[in-house]
């Protein structure tokens, strides 16, 4: 089976991550393959609105953790890890019509970041959320730190990310994360009727009015996503990432010095 399921329903592209085995935990080809449905999304002129949502029980767990272990053990991947998940992230806010993740069970870490990337987030009341890098000792490095203000406002953004805590769709919606929310068995229907919406209106008027707006929002955007990288690469050569690590494998407390 694909990793990447599409559906066309009249102009609206579904792209729905297939690796429920794993709770859609993004590794290597579970990126490249929802990248590669991105652009093709992107470029035509069919897909009028773009959904993202997971099979299973959750919308995604996050990076897979056997890929941070793997960057724990060699740092200088830092840069090449990050750079093409960054690429395709981005495309899901750059591209020139809207676009919707639907969340359900769970969004952590950097599905989280994924979700910010989008337009809209559309939630089940019930599913949870959180961006919890700080429990293994980093970051959020793909756009977490950069485009969470703008969506919560300030003070939310840091405690969010500040203590790495959870979220349910209620309070995600007070605060601004979740655009809309429904009972989990009505969360399809929901969706539909936002997507209809926005595939109701002009195509190039609604386009040009999301460049506008995000530019507005977010004009150092380019900025502060280099200066994520720089301090994950201070992170990522710490002793805290590697306690962090050991201590999520060994399911014990971390014992973090600063160091």
């Amino acid at each position: 089976m694909s990793l990447i399921g599409v559906e066309d329903r009249e102009g609206v592209r579904h792209l729905v991550l297939q690796r429920a085995e794993k709770r859609n935990a993004f590794n290597g080809e579970l990126i490249e393959a929802l990248g590669r449905a991105l652009e093709q999304a992107a470029a035509d002129p069919a897909a009028r609105v773009v959904v993202v949502r997971g099979d299973g029980p959750m919308f995604s767990s996050g990076m897979d953790l056997q890929d941070l272990r793997d960057l724990a053990a060699d740092p200088a991947n830092l840069r090449p890890f990050r750079r093409a998940i960054l690429s395709w992230w981005n495309l899901l806010e750059e591209m020139p019509k809207p676009t919707i993740c639907q969340i359900h069970g769970g969004c952590l870490g950097g599905a989280f970041e994924l979700a910010l990337a989008a337009d809209f987030r559309v939630m089940a009341q019930d599913a949870v959320a959180g961006i919890m890098e700080v429990r293994v000792g980093l970051l959020p490095d793909v756009g977490g730190c950069s485009r969470l203000p703008a969506i919560v406002g300030l003070g939310n953004a840091k405690e969010l990310i500040m203590t790495g805590k959870l979220i349910d769709g209620q309070e995600a919606h007070r605060i601004g994360f979740a655009n809309r929310i429904a009972p989990a068995d009505e969360l399809d229907a929901a969706v539909e009727a936002f997507a209809n919406e926005l595939a109701g209106c002009a195509p190039r008027a609604v386009g040009l009015a999301k460049r506008v707006i995000d530019a507005a929002a977010k004009p150092a955007l380019a900025a502060t996503l280099e200066q994520e990288v720089q301090a994950q690469e201070m992170l990522v050569a710490s002793e805290d990432f590697a306690e962090g690590t050991a201590a999520f494998f060994e399911r014990r407390s971390p014992a973090f010095t600063g160091a």
